[in-house]
């Protein structure tokens, strides 16, 4: 008796305590309506009131003709001090300091919207081997030749002086089964320390400082995906983090004016941080976060030309997902230690911005996660590789129109530590194309690759494919 009499009571308060926060949220959304009429009234009234007045005219005054006989001298009189009417502009200014004073501390006044598609189509012609495989590219396949590669949307703003959010989602995100879903791509703030915003955390989900190629938006990249050899250290380029960025404000400005001449954006002159290794949307698996550091400084020569050197590493422990294979018969899974293994790099950055020949480079060594050749383990083996990719930018007087031909030779030898057993990876490719933009929001970009050697790492036994060819062709649209 007394155990249900407990109950009843425990219930009762729990029935209150959420029938109060009910009533506590009913309040501050009828808050939240009353302030949305208001400003909206506020609108209206502005509007109304800028219709009025442009409909007003001065009427004309008419002429008095009086003769000259009967004009006597007057004695002067200073004129009296009258108050002038204000003006039609000014009173639209003084509405529009109303409206703008109201509207100054709602939060959607402060976030902006943006984002871009890509719709693409491949195809592969000829090779020698089994199927041509492009991981980070699904249109490369047989039987999915046309998709959308990428839809993302992006809300940012400035929501304080020392807070800036950023999220990023991708309408077509893979979660590596069949189907495509909508995918957190970024979701972090940066909390600036000093007004300049010179220094500053960014924490959450977030592009990791390493590689130029990495950092560098999609949207913004002639060639359809990045390079595997810079790729291959962070898969997605993402991952859960924290970090510290520095740069001074002649170093963000230049960074910014970077962008139209396909800049990889502003990830300071100097990054140091943490992050959990295992790549976006994954949890960590051992408990052993990766530490990363970056410098990199965009120069400015006097003849007003741009470039860019950078230095970046990391480290940290890996724990590639093992896979059942079968060899000669037996069925084989190869075993990892239980905490990972080594998985570390050092990577140079070059990049002569496009002013309008321009040229980019980047190289990186270490050790990874890699397969051994009996099958049986995964251990920290060496790799190594890079890129260089020379492109040209010519941009119809205005700026409205723009052509982008590139040319990329990428190559890479090492573990593919986000596939399952990390089998070795080798890729030895040529990339050929330009982007076209008639207008800002719609740019065309025709490629040819010639891949003189790709390992297939997603299904054993791990074949080669050699000397294929394929097309492909790309619409993205910004908005």
């Amino acid at each position: 008796m007394k155990l249900a009499t407990v109950v009843v009571v425990v219930v009762l308060c729990w029935s209150s305590a959420v029938w109060a926060q009910s009533e506590e949220i009913e309040r501050l959304t009828r808050v939240v309506n009353e302030q949305t009429r208001e400003i909206d009234e506020l609108k209206t009234q502005l509007t109304r009131i800028e219709r009025a007045l442009s409909t007003i005219t001065p009427a004309p005054q008419p002429a008095t003709v009086v003769p000259a006989a009967l004009v006597t001298p007057a004695r002067t009189i200073p004129p009296a001090q009258t108050t002038q009417a204000p003006t039609t502009q000014q009173l639209l200014d003084q509405q529009k300091a109303v409206v703008t004073q109201a509207l100054a501390s709602k939060w959607y006044e402060k976030i902006s919207i943006r984002g871009y598609t890509q719709f693409r189509h491949s195809n592969v012609y000829s090779e020698e081997g089994p199927p041509l495989e492009i991981p980070a590219d699904r249109s490369v396949n047989p039987n999915e030749s046309i998709l959308i590669r990428r839809g993302r949307l992006v809300f940012s703003g400035d929501i304080t002086n020392h807070l800036t959010l950023y999220a990023q989602t991708d309408f077509n995100g893979s979660t590596g089964a069949a189907d495509f879903s909508l995918q957190m791509r970024d979701l972090y703030g940066d909390i600036s320390l000093d007004s300049k915003k010179e220094f500053r955390f960014r924490i959450g989900q977030s592009k990791v400082p390493y590689g130029w190629s990495n950092m560098q938006s999609s949207s913004n990249r002639g060639p359809f995906e990045r390079a595997d050899s810079i790729n291959s250290a962070a898969e997605g380029e993402r991952d859960y983090g924290a970090y510290f960025m520095w740069a001074p404000s002649e170093a963000r400005q230049r960074f910014r004016d970077l962008g139209p001449l396909k800049g990889s954006g502003d990830y300071g002159v100097v990054a140091l941080g943490i992050y959990a290794g295992q790549g976006p949307n994954r949890p960590d698996l051992n408990g052993i976060v990766h530490g990363v550091g970056r410098v990199s400084y965009p120069f400015k020569t006097s003849g007003g030309k741009f470039f860019e050197l950078g230095l970046q590493a990391y480290h940290g422990k890996f724990v590639t997902q093992p896979q059942t294979i079968t060899v000669g018969g037996a069925s084989i899974t190869p075993t990892i230690p239980l905490r990972g293994v080594i998985d570390q790099r050092v990577g140079l950055t070059a990049i002569w911005y496009p002013q309008p020949l321009g040229i980019e480079t980047e190289w990186n060594i270490g050790r990874g996660p890699e397969l051994t050749s009996d099958f049986r383990r995964i251990e920290s083996s060496f790799l190594n590789g890079g890129y260089v990719q020379v492109n040209y930018l010519y941009r119809k007087q205005g700026g409205q129109t723009f052509l982008f031909p590139f040319a990329r030779w990428n190559y890479f030898d090492g573990g593919r530590k986000f596939a399952r057993n990390a089998p070795n990876d080798r890729v030895n490719e040529l990339d050929l194309g330009f982007e076209f933009a008639p207008w800002p929001e719609i740019e065309i970009t025709p490629l040819y690759s010639r891949t003189f050697r790709r390992t297939r790492t997603g299904i054993f036994p791990y074949d080669v494919t050699k000397n294929a060819n394929r097309v492909g062709i790309q619409v993205q649209w910004n908005y």
